[in-house]
């Protein structure tokens, strides 16, 4: 079993380096908050996000499909490897939509998919990045009537910073409960709720203290300049949609919502500064990415199957 597992837990490993940028990135890159605490307060409210609200999320995923050792081991194994092999050929790419299409890969040919349980995921990561850029839009249109009533220079700074802190935690938190989901949701059925809440947590939180540097200091400037209250507008849309999903039981990408909240928030300010290559690689990562690691899981699979009947 604990063999079995640790393909989960790298993916997690992988995740967390990753995806810790969508909740602090643009925070860190704007000067708000130093990356170090980012990193610290990211990891330990990703993991009480996991424990506290991971459950709906992997319930979801393990009722996609039903599962064996075997058939979540490969699942997790062919998402892993679909998201490196996707990072380094420059596609974009999801960790939800990856775990999906693992899943759907094997599922399929054992023909036990849930497609009732799959449409309800689809039409989640399809309203992800506009539910967060329309909150984002409106959310920027009401604070800054408040923060414009701020008198002085010192004060708005200390309020964007004070801002920045407390909304990363809860975009962490977030981020934990829903995406937990994407790294022990195919164990779910195997192990209890509570064991592949804590291991996925875990190895996300790792992720993120270990290897999040990179990834987070270029979010926030790809898709349109952010200035700081920008920047926390924006991370604030992002998980309340991120929590939103979580609450429903559908894992989403959190890359993506956190590109239709910087969209949302720049279109509020005025700015039509907005990398539109951006928007056609999240409709491509709706197709490319669930496709790549169905394949790839069904070949596993199948090797897998073929050597064991040689013995």
């Amino acid at each position: 079993m604990f063999f079995a597992i640790i393909p989960a837990v790298v993916f997690g490993w992988a995740l967390g380096a990753n995806d810790a940028a969508n909740v602090y990135g643009t925070a860190v890159t704007s000067g708000l908050v130093k990356y170090r605490l980012a990193v610290v307060l990211s990891a330990i409210f990703i993991l009480i996000g996991a424990l506290l609200e991971g459950s709906r999320g992997l319930e979801t995923i393990s009722s996609v499909s039903s599962q064996t050792l075997i058939t979540a081991s490969v699942s997790t194994i062919g998402a892993a490897i679909s998201m490196t092999l996707m990072t380094y050929l420059g596609i974009p790419s999801s960790s939800s939509q990856a775990m999906m299409g693992a899943i759907l890969g094997i599922g399929i040919l054992n023909s036990t998919v849930d497609w009732s349980v799959l449409t309800k995921v689809v039409i989640c990561w399809i309203t992800t990045p506009i539910g967060a850029a329309i909150g984002s839009f409106f959310l920027y249109r009401i604070f800054a009537v408040m923060f414009r009533r701020i008198k002085t220079v010192q004060a708005q700074d200390l309020s964007l910073k004070i801002g920045a802190l407390i909304i990363g935690a809860y975009g962490s938190y977030a981020l934990g409960a829903n995406n937990v989901a994407n790294v022990t949701g195919p164990f779910a059925g195997i192990i209890s709720l509570e064991v592949a809440a804590l291991v996925g947590g875990l190895s996300i939180a790792l992720g993120v203290l270990t290897f999040s540097k990179r990834v987070m200091y270029t979010v926030g400037k790809q898709i349109t300049s952010l200035d700081q209250f920008s920047a926390v507008i924006a991370t604030f849309s992002q998980a309340i949609t991120v929590w939103i999903y979580a609450l429903i039981g559908v894992p989403v990408s959190t890359s993506q919502a956190i590109v239709g909240a910087v969209i949302g928030a720049g279109l509020a300010r005025g700015s039509r500064d907005i990398n539109y290559k951006t928007l056609r690689n999240i409709a491509l990562g709706w197709l490319q990415t669930p496709l790549i690691a169905g394949l790839v899981s069904l070949g596993l699979y199948l090797l897998i199957k073929a050597v064991a009947g040689l013995f």
